[in-house]
């Protein structure tokens, strides 16, 4: 990873790598010069060394300073956001075995024997003039999953991992672009190919501390942005708020959605809001990455995720990972095209098996290899002889003229096993016979919600996931 800038900045010093919306904006040469300042300042070589990086949304510039420190002095990045709560902080950096944690220096619940503020690093003197070639098989970054079913587990990324596929330099990503806007957190895996983007792609990477729709349709408009990313919530926010009756949106070419799959009411939303863009939705995960699939949205396949890309490898499968025939509902597995990552310091790895990953989600492959997801696997509910793919009433749910967010989740049920509910925001007053007699004509009779919540907002955790444990709760209460 280290080369990666060290030879861009050479060749292109003055190229603006990163800009946050109200803080500032490092250039590539900065970025080098800084984040060797700061590797050189460490004691001495990391040698495999973790060291935790926790910054607000406020941060990313000495983030990107830091992460690649971190990297130039030997070590292993860990990301993670301020937002985080104390205890989950607490976790991650006892898990991983942090023996620094390099911070943005305001009030935070940390180590006082491990924090180090950065701008103390900066401060100090070298150590050493030369800093330490990884080994590209190496351990680069340790990224912590969303835990939405769990608890959060470290996945571990090589120097060999983080730059597969290489970019060539006359061939950079979005060169259709001179601005690519997005608003995700640090310590996300969406956050750091955002990171990993400003590295190696065209365009400068622009970021929105706080996301607003507002706020975000008027950096798009400001820095004429040719690309943006979001996650299908801030879609669905972009589209509720009608941005693009107040903005000028045009300048979009390219609007990928990433993190979760993009509902198809929302899909064809953002194709109305943003007239030229192409609407693609990435599907990955933090265990699978760089293996994906894209799919440009296509109203004659609405609800796919597209097939393999990058050189990456797809199959439905079942538990032993033997493929499934197309058509036939199963396991969904990626595959990245060289140096799978793995989880970090856990014996059991089920989720990998000789380079493939199991997702977590079902789905199945039609005969053009266009991947189509039934439910996550943790999700399906299970209703008397049925079985109820959450995404599916979901989609259905995101057609109601009154529903701006919607999620579907289990709730105990005393003859069923489980029942159907359904948590949504809501723009006009709703009843749970409403939205039944809404979704009768889209969905089977036992795919209707028997109970009903109505919220200012969904449960979201930093990725933008839906955390339907909480909804359960709620249900319960």
């Amino acid at each position: 990873m280290p080369d990666l800038l060290t030879s861009r900045a050479a060749t292109d010093p003055d190229h603006t790598a990163l800009i946050v919306a109200g803080q500032g904006s490092l250039t590539l040469a900065e970025w080098d010069e800084r984040s060797t300042a700061a590797a050189r300042a460490f004691p001495g070589p990391l040698k495999g060394d973790r060291v935790a990086l926790v910054f607000g949304a406020r941060e990313w510039l000495d983030y990107a300073v830091s992460w690649m420190a971190v990297l130039k002095a030997g070590g292993v990045a860990v990301p993670l956001s301020d937002r985080l709560a104390p205890p989950e902080l607490a976790y991650m950096i006892e898990d991983c075995g942090a023996t620094t944690v390099v911070h943005g220096g305001g009030d935070t619940a940390l180590p006082p024997e491990l924090a180090v503020p950065l701008n103390e690093l900066l401060s100090r003197p070298a150590v050493r003039e030369e800093t330490p070639a990884p080994d590209p098989l190496s351990l680069a970054q340790i990224l912590y999953t969303s835990g939405t079913t769990g608890r959060p587990k470290g996945v571990a990324a090589t120097h060999a991992n983080l730059t597969s596929p290489p970019v060539h330099p006359k061939r950079r990503p979005f060169a259709h672009s001179r601005h690519l806007v997005h608003a995700f957190p640090i310590g996300t895996n969406a956050g750091q190919v955002m990171l990993l983007h400003a590295l190696t792609a065209a365009p400068a990477v622009v970021t929105l501390p706080l996301f607003t729709p507002a706020r975000f349709a008027a950096l798009i408009e400001e820095y004429a942005a040719g690309t943006v990313f979001v996650v299908p919530a801030m879609a669905a926010e972009l589209l509720n708020a009608r941005v693009q009756d107040r903005h000028d949106l045009s300048s979009v070419l390219l609007l990928g959605s990433a993190a979760a799959a993009l509902p198809p009411p929302v899909a064809a939303g953002l194709t109305t809001a943003f007239p030229n863009a192409a609407v693609a939705n990435y599907y990955t995960s933090t265990e699978a990455a760089p293996a994906q699939t894209i799919m440009i949205y296509d109203p004659d396949r609405p609800g796919s995720l597209g097939r393999a890309a990058g050189g990456s490898q797809l199959k439905i499968a079942n538990a032993d990972g033997t493929p499934v025939a197309p058509g036939e509902t199963g396991e969904v597995w990626l595959r990245a095209a060289a140096h799978p990552r793995a989880y970090y310091d856990i014996d059991e790895d089920s989720a990998f098996q000789d380079g493939w990953v199991r997702m977590g989600d079902l789905g199945r492959l039609d005969d053009e290899g266009y991947l189509y997801l039934v439910d996550r696997e943790s999700d399906v509910i299970k209703s008397g002889a049925f079985k109820v793919s959450t995404i599916q009433v979901e989609s259905a749910l995101h057609e109601h003229p009154a529903v701006a967010d919607a999620s579907v989740f289990g709730v105990p049920h005393p003859v069923m096993g489980m029942a159907v509910a359904a948590a949504v925001v809501a723009t006009a007053p709703l009843t749970l016979s409403d939205v039944r007699a809404f979704l009768s004509t889209r969905l089977a009779g036992h795919e209707l919600p028997t109970a009903l919540l109505t919220l200012d907002a969904l449960p979201r955790n930093a990725a933008g996931k839906v955390i339907k444990r909480e909804l359960r709760r709620m249900a319960e209460e």
